[in-house]
């Protein structure tokens, strides 16, 4: 497996490779869902190449930019074991040369005011940003992204079509423990207790879809999940359902649904969502 640290390295690797490449875009600190992401890769081209950069774009003033995990030499191991071709892990001045304040960046309007753009300004252009430069630097041949940031995804989508960009897109299942808890490098910062507490989500998002598809009322679904949610501990910050294709608001005519929602337990903020047919 090639680690590649800078552009240059990247692109004489890009280069000198045969055959198609797909992309797995992370911020390390790998678990088991960023590793089924590199197998699923696998079955779409014959090289995969995944970076490894934790973007400071998409972090607010207030977040966990400098305290987020870096395990770069544990993240190499388990990725060479599962058979990544290359890890591409460029530092912050490679990756933006003139500053964060002089970048050229992207927006995907619409999609990326709500949900989780509401709470966090700015995030999903950092996100876009950094996904059309990867695109860019890497030109794979297709990019494989985890479905727990569902969000994120869509706007991804947007954006590689808004562009024109020769990169297809594909999403995989959010990754579980066996308790349902959606697997995310910031499960890492909860404690014993409130790891205990955490599968309330999931479990709540599935009362939602079973009480929706059973008749009941979406508001009243709705409530009776967020005073779940409220009565384990952790505090809202937004549970919804919405149209799976575009985000928007759902209505009783619409029947492919996603339930999305973002909760904080003690200081971690954990999302999750569920897709399912009314």
């Amino acid at each position: 497996m090639q680690q590649l640290k800078n552009l240059e390295e990247l692109r004489v690797w890009r280069n000198q490779v045969k055959g198609t490449v797909a992309l797995v875009p992370t911020m390390g600190n790998l678990h088991k869902g960023h590793l089924k992401l590199v197998d699923v890769a696998k079955q779409h081209a014959q090289h995969v190449v995944v970076s490894i950069f934790v973007n400071p774009m998409q972090f607010g003033a207030n977040e966990d930019l400098d305290s987020y995990p870096r395990t770069f030499e544990a993240d190499c191991l388990a990725l060479a074991e599962h058979g990544t071709a290359a890890v591409f892990a460029p530092t912050v001045n490679d990756v933006y040369p003139r500053g964060l304040q002089q970048q050229t960046f992207i927006e995907v309007p619409g999609v990326s005011d709500i949900l989780c753009g509401a709470s966090r300004p700015g995030h999903f252009r950092g996100v876009a940003t950094i996904v059309a430069k990867l695109f860019n630097m890497v030109q794979p041949d297709c990019a494989i992204f985890g479905e727990k940031d569902y969000q994120q995804l869509q706007v991804i989508r947007l954006m590689t079509r808004d562009l024109s960009l020769p990169v297809e897109v594909f999403g995989m299942a959010t990754e579980r423990a066996p308790d349902g808890l959606a697997l995310s490098s910031r499960n890492g910062y909860l404690s014993a207790q409130q790891r205990q507490v955490a599968p309330i989500i999931y479990q709540t998002l599935q009362q939602i879809s079973r009480e929706i598809k059973s008749g009941s009322d979406d508001r009243a679904a709705l409530s009776r999940a967020k005073n779940t949610i409220e009565t384990a501990g952790l505090k809202l910050d937004y549970l919804e359902l919405r149209r799976r294709n575009d985000l928007a608001e759902a209505t009783l005519q619409d029947n492919e649904l996603v339930i999305l929602i973002a909760a904080f337990l003690g200081k971690t903020r954990l999302i999750d969502n569920l897709q399912f047919d009314r």
